[in-house]
């Protein structure tokens, strides 16, 4: 370990600085949403079953939500613009935007060169569990999804039942993509459910069991017209480990709600980000 210089402490002290402050994002209208989502109707519902993934399609001004049905159980979430697989989930920028963890009021948001909202939570009934002492919350734009290949690096594994695996065969169905083909669209998740942070001592990412009970539910509405899948983590509420058989799984239910007629007057999808891509030349 290197030597520390005489001043290392002030250069410690030096408080930090807001990368992104997002005190001039457009604001949702919470008040229209609400009003909205009361008289919504179920129009569609699906179940992601233990170790798999489920599709779905959600028109823009539709609201979907995520259950936990049965016992405690995490869910990793892709998005995609329906008809456009090209403009999805961008949760790096989510996070840059909003922070490690997300919840009601906060958006999902698209990645280049579109950088738009693509759904708004609406509905968190985890949204009383904050900060944990552990620095660990649920909702998380960090974690990356489980996937075969980490897998095989630490443990030569041949798993097929990871998020990644789940959410690509996912994909596939929904679309008629061989799999290898839909593989590369398939992105950094939302992990419904999950509660996470870092270690203070070594910055790593870390999982603990997640406080989702039975009822718990998270609700988005779509601003523009999505394409999701949903994958049930082989790692059941992630108190121990994932991509194993071994963990207690459940399933996840997606609804898809629509609004009564007229409810939404005066709201319009958001249009794709303004920047005029020249890119300096």
């Amino acid at each position: 370990m290197t030597q520390a210089p005489p001043d290392a402490d002030a250069r410690r002290a030096i408080p930090p600085v807001i990368c992104y402050p997002n005190d001039t994002l457009p604001v949702p209208d919470m008040a229209l949403y609400a009003s909205a989502l009361a008289g919504a109707q179920v129009v569609s519902s699906v179940l992601a079953p233990p170790r798999e993934a489920c599709h779905f399609r959600v028109r823009a001004g539709q609201f979907f939500r995520i259950t936990s049905v049965d016992g405690p159980q995490v869910g990793d979430l892709n998005l995609w613009h329906d008809g456009d697989l090209t403009e999805r989930f961008y949760s790096g920028k989510t996070r840059a935007l909003h922070g490690t963890h997300v919840s009601t009021a906060e958006r999902l948001w698209s990645s280049f060169p579109h950088l738009r909202p693509m759904a708004t939570i609406v509905e968190d009934t985890l949204g009383w569990y904050g900060i944990d002492g552990f620095g660990g919350s649920v909702h998380d734009v960090i974690g990356t999804r489980c996937d075969p290949y980490t897998g095989n690096l630490l443990a030569g594994t041949q798993y097929h039942h990871c998020c990644h695996s789940n959410l690509t065969r996912a994909l596939s169905d929904a679309t008629g993509l061989p799999l290898l083909e839909a593989e590369p669209h398939v992105h950094d998740v939302l992990n419904v459910f999950m509660c996470t942070g870092f270690t203070r001592d070594t910055g790593q990412y870390f999982m603990k069991a997640s406080p989702v009970r039975p009822g718990d539910h998270l609700t988005l509405f779509a601003e523009i017209d999505l394409l999701g899948a949903l994958s049930a983590c082989p790692g059941g509420d992630c108190s121990a480990q994932h991509s194993s058989d071994s963990a207690a799984c459940f399933p996840l239910q997606v609804e898809v709600l629509a609004p009564a007629a007229g409810a939404l007057q005066g709201w319009n999808p958001p249009v794709a980000n303004g920047y005029n891509r020249s890119h300096g030349r």
